[in-house]
């Protein structure tokens, strides 16, 4: 069993590094921020409120893998409601076992999953971990056209204040914060396209598995 965990920051690839690296080594691949996502759609479409931990924490203990495949998940207000879903504790407990099954799904040969906390929280025996990041300036774009091809209407500067007000608040929540993992290999993504950010990864992950 091989578990490779990617924690980053908001719109700096990991996600699509996640899944360049589930496609490399056939491994199966947990986006986990659309647990969260899909945790806030549920809150918001019962009419509830998502800074409340009560209706948060009911809707993550309903998640289940259909839930994740909605594309709704990837608009800008259900992401800014992930973001305030996220900070409660008991919130963070609920979906703690969904991402534990997977990593140690015993019917696979790995599994890599990416988030705030893989590295640090939920897989902190993880094979491989691995930190990405990019400048706010340079995710501010990626997220921008993004929204916009999604046809949603909005500034650079719209998302950047946005991007700026998470990377905040999740560095600053009390509950398993955004952080590196000590043993993490940290890769700078901007001004790197997507294939040069995999191979990188790839030469990490292949020196780390053959030691």
């Amino acid at each position: 069993m091989t578990v490779i965990a990617i924690d980053g920051t908001f719109a700096s690839g990991k996600g699509t590094l996640g899944k360049g690296l589930a496609a490399h080594y056939g491994f199966p691949y947990l986006d986990t921020g659309k647990l969260y996502r899909a945790t806030a759609k549920r809150v918001l479409d019962a009419g509830g409120d998502v800074t409340s931990s009560v209706d948060g924490t009911l809707a993550a203990k309903a998640i289940t893998a259909d839930d994740l495949s909605d594309p709704i998940l990837k608009s800008g207000p259900i992401g800014a409601a992930a973001s305030k879903v996220s900070v409660h504790p008991d919130v963070r407990t609920a979906l703690f076992d969904f991402q534990r099954e997977f990593a140690a799904n015993p019917k696979t040969s790995g599994g890599i999953l990416d988030g705030r906390d893989i590295g640090t929280v939920i897989c902190p025996d993880a094979d491989v971990k691995l930190y990405v990041t990019a400048s706010p300036e340079e995710r501010a774009k990626r997220r921008h056209a993004e929204l916009t091809g999604y046809g949603e209407v909005l500034t650079v500067e719209d998302v950047l204040a946005q991007l700026i007000e998470r990377d905040t608040r999740d560095s600053t929540r009390a509950t398993a914060p955004l952080k590196p993992a000590v043993d993490a290999h940290m890769i700078d993504t901007t001004g790197l396209g997507i294939a040069e950010v995999l191979a990188v990864a790839i030469s990490i992950c292949d020196a780390v598995l053959t030691r």
